[in-house]
């Protein structure tokens, strides 16, 4: 079975067949999906998704495209969400330097504060980094993200980079990226990252894999990238699945 570690089944793409598409995961080998939040708005929707199916869980949290007129109120809303036992990370949260819709200081500045705040909890991060290496790395490191660990999401950085956040007991997912034929880095860092820290993910609806690109994704296509993966390592499929659902439950505490 494979497990989706990210995913936004929420988002109004899914909006006509949400219910279709989830009460048919068993029957395409998707065992368990996290479903991850960018606004406190989106939470109940998620929650309500976590309760019809027993194989979905949440991550919570606020995207830095959404970051712009957060406040310290919004940090209670989202301590007081992350009692439902079906949260099991705070995020996604980070940094996006590349559509830059919120204010870099202010980006910085609400990453830190959850970073913190999943520090309290007890929970791991769920970190969206795009273009912003630099930044991003200087306040997981200020910030000690190694006391709660946490995922690389969609993971575009180095092999050297990887290296540190494997120092912090992090993991690294991969999602359909790995799959485009342009694309080497993640190859790269795929063949480096040992197999026992490594999640894979669909952030559907977006990000589909090949040979569908272009289409809506969802989490019947992870397959692709299990795939994928196993071709870069050089072992069987089925390995790769029992390997990143067990990764994942290890990364979520799920039993």
């Amino acid at each position: 079975m494979l497990f989706d570690s990210h995913a936004h089944y929420n988002d109004k793409r899914f909006s006509e067949d949400a219910d279709e598409i989830l009460s048919s995961m068993r029957e395409n080998n998707v065992g368990m999906i996290l479903n991850s939040c960018s606004e406190i708005a989106e939470i109940p929707d998620i929650f309500r998704l976590c309760e019809k199916y027993p194989f979905m869980y949440a991550s919570i949290g606020v995207h830095p495209h959404e970051v712009e007129n957060l406040t310290e109120k919004d940090m209670d809303v989202l301590r007081e969400y992350s009692k439902n036992p079906k949260v099991r990370a705070i995020g996604e949260i980070g940094l996006d330097y590349f559509y830059d819709f919120s204010p870099r200081d202010t980006q910085k500045k609400w990453f830190a504060e959850q970073v913190e705040l999943a520090k309290e909890l007890r929970l791991p991060v769920v970190i969206h980094d795009r273009d912003a290496h630099k930044d991003s790395m200087d306040i997981l490191r200020e910030h000690e993200v190694r006391e709660v660990g946490g995922v690389f999401h969609c993971y575009a950085g180095s092999v050297e980079m990887a290296k540190e956040i494997l120092d912090w007991g992090m993991y690294i997912a991969f999602g359909g990226s790995l799959t485009f034929k342009k694309s080497v880095r993640p190859k790269e860092v795929a063949a480096y990252v040992p197999l026992d820290r490594i999640v894979i993910e669909t952030d559907c609806p977006y990000l589909t894999p090949e040979p569908h690109r272009g289409k809506r994704n969802s989490s019947f296509y992870i397959h692709y990238v299990a795939e994928k993966l196993a071709e870069i390592k050089g072992i069987g499929v089925e390995e790769v699945e029992n390997s990143t659902f067990k990764n994942a439950k290890r990364l979520f505490k799920i039993e």
